[in-house]
């Protein structure tokens, strides 16, 4: 019979860091109040994502900015608003579709810095707060709305947007709905539910249902899952706040690797980048830090919106 093996475990490198300029210290904030515990924050990163050129695109979620990072690590600002940007994903080659706790859905153009909202309610009714994206190969979009949910209150959702406007309810029952991804075949979405410390497993049926939805991995500790990442594989890449670790997890849910933060305990998102995708980058949150690694497989390829996009 064939033992798990004990995971390969090391360290991540540090790749660059929020520059001085742009830390917000000592400055509260609304977001930071409600989910913080009224700590001042400098920043939270999240959404990673590359473009075409290899720039790095992160969001600060507290104060309502989106930062490009060069190859190099140089820091450029690209949009501050009235926000509170989370998950992003290209939708085309300039324009960022993003998960905005305060706004719903929004689209930023990269160049310009032009914002303007994609989707901001549903049946004239408010999204809870959403938190993450991606799309599928045939442009349909999923996301999650967390908002505040928690085991408290188990009704976190995720929704699919498809090109011609059309919004399904997938799921209505997530303690806390965070990062979101899709198998390499795109026929199960990943689902981090992260008060509930696991990552949730949601078979999709021809007709785009999701049904015998499951608990696929369980975490310990703090703070569960947040954002998710898949390579070519079929790992499935998890970011573990409260752990400090990235757990890459094979078809069974088996770690066969845990990378491991050298700044601070709040890894909380993932997106493969360099020149064959076989660099996955993190965001430290709370130390306002990109940390990365090399990996031997390479990351899915991101999708993006059709032409008739929503």
């Amino acid at each position: 019979m064939l033992l798990l093996q004990p995971p390969e475990v090391r360290d991540l490198d540090v790749f660059t860091r929020m520059p001085e300029r742009w830390r917000r210290k000592g400055r509260r904030s609304a977001w930071a109040d409600a989910n913080r515990g009224g700590a001042p924050v400098d920043s939270f990163l999240e959404g990673p994502v590359f473009d075409a050129a290899g720039n790095l695109y992160v969001t600060d979620i507290p104060w309502g900015r989106v930062f490009r990072i060069d190859p190099a690590g140089e820091w450029d600002l690209v949009s501050e608003f009235d926000g509170e940007p989370n998950g992003m994903k290209f939708a085309d080659e300039r324009t960022l579709i993003i998960t905005d706790y305060k706004n719903g859905l929004m689209a930023l153009d990269v160049v310009s810095g032009a914002l303007k909202p994609y989707l901001e309610r549903r049946n004239s009714e408010r999204f809870r707060g959403v938190n993450d994206l991606v799309f599928d190969s045939r442009g349909n979009l999923y996301f999650t709305d967390q908002g505040q949910s928690g085991m408290h209150e188990p009704a976190g959702r995720v929704f699919r947007l498809t090109p011609e406007g059309r919004l399904d309810l997938l799921l209505s029952n997530v303690p806390s709905p965070n990062g979101v991804v899709l198998s390499p075949d795109e026929r199960v979405l990943f689902v981090a539910a992260t008060r509930g410390n696991c990552v949730w497993r949601a078979p999709l049926m021809p007709d785009g249902s999701a049904t015998k939805v499951g608990q696929f991995f369980t975490s310990y500790g703090p703070s569960g899952p947040d954002g998710l990442a898949m390579d070519e594989a079929g790992r499935l890449l998890v970011a573990n706040p409260g752990l400090g670790y990235v757990w890459v997890l094979n078809h069974r849910a088996e770690p066969v690797i845990v990378l491991r933060s050298t700044e601070g305990m709040s890894l909380t998102n993932l997106a493969f980048g360099g020149p064959l995708r076989t660099v996955l980058y993190c965001t430290e949150s709370t130390t306002g830090t990109i940390l990365r690694t090399a990996l031997d497989v390479p990351g899915m390829k991101a999708h993006a919106a059709q032409a008739s996009e929503a």
